[in-house]
């Protein structure tokens, strides 16, 4: 796209990652192997029970609760989940929208995991204590909220 004095823009990137149709239980069924399919099952009814939100497929492979809606001041905006998770083969990648600057106690007391800037990698639920999970999804869910005035 041209813009002022014949410079080229380019157009903003659609996001990728938007709520679908898909099925949930159908998308969980698949999962492989079966103790990735077990886990995936148990962290989707913790999500729904912690949120109060009915699980829904964002893109191919994730399963999101609640939703916001966020505008950079670049103009970029779009919606997202407030948390979800994608049992992907290597971890369980759960979102933590917030990240963890806030939760560093809570993240001490959970177990074996690894973390990017939003996501909480564990291999196994096994691996975690789940209550404290529990309390990570809570209060990020509950900062979302604050933030977003979801």
């Amino acid at each position: 796209m041209a813009g002022p004095g014949g410079y080229r823009y380019a157009a903003m990137a659609e996001m990728k990652t938007k709520e679908t149709d898909a099925s949930v239980d159908a998308f969980l069924d698949a999962i492989q192997p079966e103790r990735r399919k077990r886990d995936g099952r148990v962290l989707c009814d913790l999500m729904q029970q912690v949120t109060g939100f009915e699980p829904k497929m964002w893109g191919p492979s994730m399963i999101g609760f609640g939703r916001y809606h966020y505008k950079y001041e670049s103009g970029r905006e779009g919606d997202l989940f407030l948390t979800g998770f994608s049992p992907r083969k290597s971890a369980l990648s759960i979102y933590i929208m917030p990240g963890f600057i806030a939760y560093g106690r809570l993240m001490e007391k959970l177990g074996k995991h690894k973390i990017g800037k939003s996501c909480l990698y564990i291999n196994k639920l096994d691996d975690v204590d789940m209550k404290t999970l529990e309390e990570l999804i809570r209060r990020s869910v509950e900062q979302m909220k604050d933030r977003y005035d979801v």
